[in-house]
């Protein structure tokens, strides 16, 4: 495909996502329907999509045009492209440009529109990051970096970086973890790499992992996953364990932990996997529950934009309900003197610090041991974790 029918092809994608129809549902049908397109065509396209929705409404206001031929000509101006040569009307290229269409919007942009984010928003952010607001909207603005986690249990992190320079997979440490590396030449090649087939590396944030280490794992202890999902967490915490202890994965939703256990296998960790109603028969005694619990996931919207504009405030409250109620069922599975690791991959108060003072007031015998806050300025996506202790 040439560049100007990459942008074509990205535009009626846009259009479709517009209307409702969710990106990855739309990328993944436009791929299946043009199988011509090779895997670089289909990574650009992919790109230009993300990009335009990551910063949606600054693009649109610079075009005057919620359309995906505005979103596409503002970005490409944007990016210093030559936009009448792209926009030719040449064979499988965008039509010619308009008298009257633009790029630059000389009208001033609210707030929300030029840090892309939804109106009903703006009080809870300015709340939650105070002056760290616009920094951190940019850095939302951008393309997500790929970071890796080297399995300790099967490699150093010199081992990792050998084995992927094998594969021309270049990486560099990331401050924000010990075990934690970041990609910088070639990331499309890692599912084919024998660093992640072996097991020596796994795909997760930096701030996924530095969350994972606060949690405080260590050999010999009793864990919960209790909201394992996929088992990014679950195998971190697995390493930190150093393969001794006890390792229980549970997640409310049992599908979502199909793949743990040859994750786990390949990871050379010990994971004992359970239904909720296994877990409640069980009805282990733990030395930490760690709950990573659903959340609006506001601090991963560089990896998934979309979900930032399918936002609304019901959204939210529902949220947050569950987080509550989940908070409350994976209290009775800590000892005493035992601990409680709540996370989320929120920016929000109302998900994150709000909740553990909610949860402190509703249960006695509980304290506040330590929390953090990371966002994309620190170099990794938006997460809390805060540290509970029975007392």
């Amino acid at each position: 495909m040439t560049p100007s029918a990459r942008l074509s092809a990205a535009i009626a994608l846009l259009d479709e996502i517009l209307t409702g129809e969710p990106a990855e549902r739309g990328l993944t049908r436009w791929a299946r329907q043009n199988r011509y397109a090779g895997s670089k065509d289909r990574a650009a396209v992919r790109d230009i999509v993300f990009d335009c929705l990551r910063q949606k409404r600054s693009l649109a206001h610079a075009a005057a045009a919620m359309t995906g031929r505005g979103l596409v000509m503002a970005h490409q101006f944007q990016a210093g492209e030559d936009v009448s040569a792209l926009f030719s009307g040449a064979r499988f290229a965008p039509e010619p440009l308009l008298a009257d269409e633009q790029f630059v919007n000389e009208t001033e942009a609210s707030l929300p529109v030029a840090l892309n984010f939804p109106d009903f928003l703006l009080p809870e952010l300015m709340r939650s990051l105070g002056n760290d607001l616009p920094a951190v909207m940019e850095a939302m603005s951008q393309r997500a970096p790929v970071d890796l986690r080297v399995n300790s249990l099967k490699a150093t992190v010199d081992d990792a970086e050998r084995m992927l320079a094998r594969d021309l997979i270049f990486t560099e440490p990331h401050a924000l973890a010990m075990n934690a590396l970041r990609i910088t030449q070639n990331p499309r090649k890692l599912a084919r790499s024998l660093a992640y087939d072996y097991g020596l590396v796994e795909l997760q944030d930096a701030s996924s992992q530095a969350v994972a280490a606060f949690c405080g794992a260590k050999a010999g202890m009793t864990v919960l996953d209790y909201c394992a999902g996929g088992g990014g967490k679950t195998l971190a915490l697995a390493a930190d364990m150093d393969g001794k202890g006890v390792l229980l994965a549970h997640d409310a939703n049992a599908r979502r932990m199909k793949d743990l256990p040859e994750r786990a296998r390949r990871a050379g960790a010990t994971v004992q996997v359970l239904s909720t109603e296994a877990l409640r028969q069980n009805n282990p005694v733990c030395d930490l529950v760690v709950v990573d619990a659903p959340c609006t996931g506001t601090g991963a919207w560089r990896r998934n934009p979309d979900a930032k504009w399918r936002m609304d405030q019901g959204f939210v409250d529902k949220v947050m309900s569950l987080q509550s109620q989940i908070l409350d069922d994976a209290a009775k599975y800590v000892r005493s003197g035992g601990m409680m690791a709540y996370a989320t991959c929120s920016i929000l108060s109302v998900e994150n610090g709000d909740q553990v003072s909610a949860f402190l007031e509703r249960n006695d015998g509980w304290v506040l041991d330590e929390d953090i806050s990371l966002t994309p300025v620190q170099g990794g996506d938006g997460f809390y974790c805060a540290r509970l202790r029975r007392q």
